[in-house]
């Protein structure tokens, strides 16, 4: 595959990956924030719905193109499973540097500006290693193999 388009491809699954991954953490930092939870707390949510929401939007046209429950959860676990832990990582640990961005709430600036660096941090760190992870086959590369076969 071209190097260009190869790029062009990790970036729309990172992109992809995100979308799940900012869902998740947006649920879980209002929730989180907006009822006081410690940073702790707060990420024991954001993580797990991060997770949840990543695979559920791999899974969907999977699960529409015919392809059974349990083969589409191990499809979206071999496609995203190290994208997502790459980009919770980076995000959480943005957000817990920044002094005061979770406690200050969902109604405040310092707070969604907080979110938003990190999400774009954690997909820049994301992009590369999934050029990669596809330039193997692997990856989100797999996703494409089930796409184009249904």
């Amino acid at each position: 595959m071209e190097s260009r388009a190869l790029t062009k491809l990790a970036i729309k699954a990172t992109l992809h990956c995100l979308s799940g991954c900012a869902i998740g953490e947006i649920i879980g930092t209002v929730i989180g924030s907006g009822l006081n939870w410690s940073n702790v707390a707060t990420e024991a949510l954001t993580v797990p719905l991060a997770f949840l929401f990543g695979y559920s939007l791999t899974m969907q046209p999977l699960l529409r193109s015919k392809l059974g429950f349990k083969p589409a959860v191990r499809v979206a676990l071999a496609a995203d499973s190290l994208s997502i832990v790459i980009m919770e990582a980076v995000d959480t640990l943005i957000i817990l540097l920044i002094p005061g961005a979770l406690a200050a709430g969902p109604s405040t600036l310092l707070f969604w500006w907080s979110l938003g660096l990190s999400l774009i941090v954690a997909f820049m760190v994301a992009v590369p290693v999934n050029r990669h992870l596809i330039s193997k086959g692997k990856g989100h590369a797999v996703v494409h193999h089930y796409h184009h076969r249904f």
